[in-house]
């Protein structure tokens, strides 16, 4: 009912402020926590606007850090990012915004020490097969076709 105040019970509110302040988290996460719980669809509407406006939940701060880890830490590429993004239903300025804060030369150096990587476990002696499966392999951790080019045609990355 629209105008009608709902009271959120203070244990709950207690443990999603936890659950947020332990990680950064986006309001898809919040929601099936707050499900977990047992909380009502308009009650979770409540809690959810309440968070934000408390800063416990911040999406485009979410997206900044997802992204973050995710290409540091499992050194995924952008598109690969932008799709798990998509997922959790976190806004596209958020995503793209997030996705602008990769420098450029880090993203294509990460890119080069992954494929030199996986070149050398590669056992295919002829060239065109290696190059194939190193362009599958980084397009399945997520990185463009222009990038890959890039990197593979630089001075820098040597077979």
């Amino acid at each position: 009912m629209p105008g009608k105040q709902h009271k959120i019970p203070e244990w709950t509110y207690s443990k999603i402020t936890h659950y947020c302040a332990y990680q950064e988290r986006c309001v898809v996460e919040v929601r099936v926590k707050l499900k977990s719980f047992g909380v009502k669809e308009e009650l979770q509407d409540t809690i959810i606007a309440e968070l934000m406006k408390d800063d416990y939940l911040n999406e485009k701060r979410f997206a900044s850090m997802f992204t973050s880890g995710r290409f540091r830490i499992k050194k995924w590429g952008k598109s690969k990012i932008y799709r798990a993004l998509q997922q959790k239903n976190v806004p596209e300025l958020f995503i793209l915004d997030a996705l602008n804060e990769i420098d450029d030369l880090e993203y294509c150096q990460t890119l080069g020490q992954l494929l030199k990587k996986k070149n050398g476990e590669i056992k295919d002696e002829d060239l065109k097969k290696r190059n194939r499966k190193l362009i599958n392999f980084a397009h399945s951790k997520g990185y463009e076709a222009p990038a890959i080019r890039k990197v593979m045609n630089s001075e820098d990355y040597c077979l």
